[in-house]
């Protein structure tokens, strides 16, 4: 099909190849040869009267010109993809959809598993991909391969919609007999005591904090890439680890580690829901988002986190 002269067909290869700013990578991402990729590459170069694409020193850039069609060129397909993929009804207990939901490992812990537990009751024909938080994620968002992300409020794009789900804070967690550690704790012990710390794609949001306010001043004996092992990789230890507040509530209260208030200041943590303007009235993934909404309404108030043992 043509407008305006443009095959439509050119426009997921265009996508690409301003996504990869590269005809090898585009060409890998269309699942098309080199060859065919560098032919539509002069098809678009014809029909915009621009190269798109150029040499800059030893890496290629995109144009002007390109730079600017990346947004529009990304709203156009979502919205092309979220209008054909509308169904009049959508019934749970049939669907065969699948949804991309980007979530950290501490937001599947604390709200998430609850909702697959909805969807398999509700919704068995459902698939979920869930998929670790990247450096992409908003591109992907913008570029309607992902249905959902859930982020800190501090990370969220103005550009899409979104909801507040819940909000959370932070303790600390210790091996249940650690000597020098009581019920809470200063920010000078917090300093002096070794650190378990979490990391992917750098910093999180704590930590980050913690750095811009106090200096990198923390003795950071153990990184780990995986949120769930803090606790285990304090026992035994008298190191120190910092979790978010409905985490660090899960635990065992009878377990091998305990919970310990941090008496210093710490940042206030909100999450937020987010999709894709284009797939506001999608029904799909309507129920989806308020099955999410649903879940994170009966979370528990940080007030009544503080009364719980252990």
């Amino acid at each position: 099909m043509r407008y305006q002269r443009l095959d439509l067909n050119l426009l997921t290869a265009l996508r690409a190849l301003l996504a990869e700013q590269n005809v090898t990578r585009a060409a890998q991402a269309m699942h098309v040869t080199q060859p065919a990729m560098s032919g539509i590459l002069s098809r678009l170069r014809e029909y915009f009267g621009d190269p798109l694409i150029t040499q800059v020193g030893r890496k290629m850039e995109l144009t002007p010109l390109a730079r600017s069609l990346v947004g529009p060129v990304n709203d156009l397909l979502v919205r092309i993809d979220a209008t054909l993929g509308i169904r009049p009804e959508f019934d749970p207990a049939t669907t065969r959809r699948r949804f991309t939901l980007v979530a950290s490992d501490y937001l599947v812990t604390v709200l998430l598993t609850d909702v697959l537990e909805r969807v398999h009751r509700e919704a068995p024909g459902v698939a979920i991909e869930l998929r670790q938080p990247a450096k992409e994620s908003a591109t992907q968002l913008e570029a309607g391969e992902i249905d959902l992300l859930i982020t800190p409020e501090v990370f969220a794009s103005g550009n899409h919609s979104a909801v507040n789900l819940f909000e959370d804070s932070y303790c600390a967690v210790v091996d249940r007999d650690h000597p020098e550690v009581g019920d809470s704790i200063s920010l000078a012990q917090y300093i002096q005591l070794g650190h378990v710390v979490y990391e992917h794609m750098g910093k999180p949001f704590f930590e980050s904090w913690f750095d811009r306010t106090h200096g990198e001043i923390r003795q950071v004996q153990v990184v780990t890439h995986t949120f769930g092992l803090l606790p285990q990789l304090v026992r035994g230890t008298r190191r120190i680890a910092t979790m978010h507040a409905r985490a660090a509530a899960l635990l065992d209260a009878s377990g091998p580690v305990r919970r310990v208030k941090l008496e210093f200041t710490v940042p206030h943590l909100v999450e937020v829901l987010q999709w894709h303007q284009a797939r506001e009235l999608d029904p799909g993934a309507q129920w989806l988002r308020q099955a999410i909404i649903d879940q994170a309404a009966a979370l528990p108030p940080l007030s009544q986190l503080a009364d719980l043992p252990g």
